[in-house]
């Protein structure tokens, strides 16, 4: 019968369907395990010599930054960071950048040129950015009081994230993000994304979002 012939190629075509949505698909775009979990500790040497462990920070609000010098994304997003540790310092906030996949010299050379006077450590061997699931710079972590992380910011951070998370962490008690057995926001774990940021390795260069520079 006529209808028989048709039956089997068709019974493929949900099948050819979902493989061709599959292969648009970014599959970096997998949300990250880590907002509402305590944020990896670490222990590393900054690009000045001083010995830094994240723990020594607990009770405070810290935004772990992770850059390179060869990133062009971190170049626009610097400014907003620099701003941010002025303008919320007095009431505890504190900034930690890790060094991704690049040279003491050059984190000692870009920072020397654009500010920022908060510690800067050196990820030797990337084991703090597998920790954090880290696939491309920039990536900004906001931890709490409680030492877990809140948001996760993928690609350069803008002045409307860090107004809309800095005073909402400041402002709240140690624990009411959810710890210490209390209910947390329904707000208080998430992760954004920046508009037209393609997170790619060093490896993998783009015009746009992070680019490592020749």
């Amino acid at each position: 019968m006529r209808w028989q012939r048709w039956a089997i190629p068709a019974s493929g075509v949900p099948v050819l369907a979902f493989l061709a949505w599959g292969l648009t698909r970014d599959p970096h775009t997998i949300p990250s395990p880590l907002p509402g979990k305590p944020a990896p500790d670490f222990a590393l040497q900054s690009i000045t010599g001083d010995s830094f462990r994240l723990k020594d920070l607990r009770g405070q609000v810290v935004l772990v930054n992770f850059w390179a010098s060869w990133c062009l994304a971190c170049r626009g997003e610097h400014p907003v960071l620099v701003d941010a540790a002025k303008r919320y310092r007095d009431q505890g906030l504190r900034v930690v950048g890790v060094v991704y996949e690049d040279s003491r010299d050059n984190a000692r050379a870009w920072i020397a040129e654009r500010g920022g006077d908060w510690p800067n450590v050196l990820d030797v061997g990337s084991h703090t950015a597998i920790k954090y699931g880290l696939f491309g710079v920039p990536e900004t972590f906001f931890i709490g009081h409680d030492g877990r992380i809140l948001y996760k910011q993928i690609g350069p951070l803008d002045q409307e994230v860090i107004d809309r998370w800095v005073p909402k962490l400041l402002h709240a008690a140690p624990g009411t993000g959810g710890g210490n057995g209390a209910a947390a926001p329904a707000d208080s774990f998430a992760e954004g994304r920046s508009a037209g940021h393609v997170r790619v390795s060093p490896e993998f260069p783009t015009t746009r979002g992070t680019t490592r520079l020749k």
